[in-house]
């Protein structure tokens, strides 16, 4: 089940969710050093981690999960989120080339075709990047946090899933290693705790950072619906800005099983 957008809100607004942001943020950029020209979108709660793409991508999108609700963002520009149903992303195939979920895989109830939709809306040689929460860190067992609601997983559980659904994990990244208390000692020396985490090996880091590739000698399932294949594709300028908390009956589409080509 996927945390109410407002407490996902209220966390990152505070300063254990600030330093959370700042630590993963900076490896995403390590990783991601340019996005020029490029489409770039986010599932589930990814727009503190999206800000710093705006003005550089060509494009930025945030969808938003109708089971978690959604808010608007940018407050002070024209409004790039979507309410989306994960199952069936609201978005043109092979038209997204960096996509990132974050809160998202840990809360889905429908994780393998979540990442079906993925892999059908990421252009060839679109990279996919997962934040999930690390089975054996502190932060998965503290429920006070997002990172410690939902199902967290290992590195062998993250990349099982991703090849099964066509990804090859290419890059692993593990991070948070300060304490998961908004206390100001351990706020102020975050970065510190992440040096000696990486030197200690990375066990106990609060989350797994994965960067996968989209494999392209398979072709993915499509949704199903009354016997009929289909896929959903709605125009990416056509995206409405949401900007109040949405009920749970207001999705977009409806829930279909996936079936694989024959």
């Amino acid at each position: 089940m996927y945390p109410d957008v407002v407490d996902l809100r209220s966390f990152y607004t505070k300063p254990l969710g600030r330093v959370a942001c700042r630590v993963i943020g900076l490896q995403l950029r390590n990783i991601w050093p340019s996005v020029s020209g490029m489409t770039v979108a986010g599932f589930g709660y990814a727009t503190p981690y999206l800000q710093p793409f705006l003005g550089e991508a060509t494009r930025v999108l945030a969808l938003m999960p109708a089971e978690q609700g959604v808010v608007r963002w940018p407050l002070n520009a024209p409004g790039l989120v979507s309410l989306a149903d994960e199952t069936h992303l609201p978005l043109p195939d092979e038209c997204v080339d960096r996509l990132v979920l974050v809160h998202s895989v840990e809360n889905s109830e429908a994780l393998r075709a979540l990442l079906r939709q993925a892999w059908q809306v990421l252009a060839p040689g679109g990279r996919l990047f997962i934040v999930a929460p690390n089975r054996h860190g502190f932060w998965a067992r503290r429920d006070k946090t997002p990172f410690g609601h939902g199902r967290p997983f290992t590195r062998m559980q993250l990349s099982e899933l991703l090849r099964g659904a066509m990804f090859t994990p290419t890059l692993w990244r593990s991070c948070l290693f300060v304490p998961p208390f908004g206390v100001r000692p351990f706020i102020r020396s975050a970065l510190a705790w992440e040096r000696l985490g990486r030197i200690s090996g990375g066990r106990f880091a609060g989350v797994i950072l994965v960067e996968a590739a989209k494999q392209m000698y398979a072709t993915p399932p499509l949704a199903v619906e009354n016997g009929v294949r289909r896929r959903l594709a709605a125009p990416v300028g056509g995206l409405t800005p949401g900007n109040v908390k949405r009920d749970r009956t207001d999705r977009i589409g409806h829930h279909a099983a996936l079936r694989p080509q024959t």
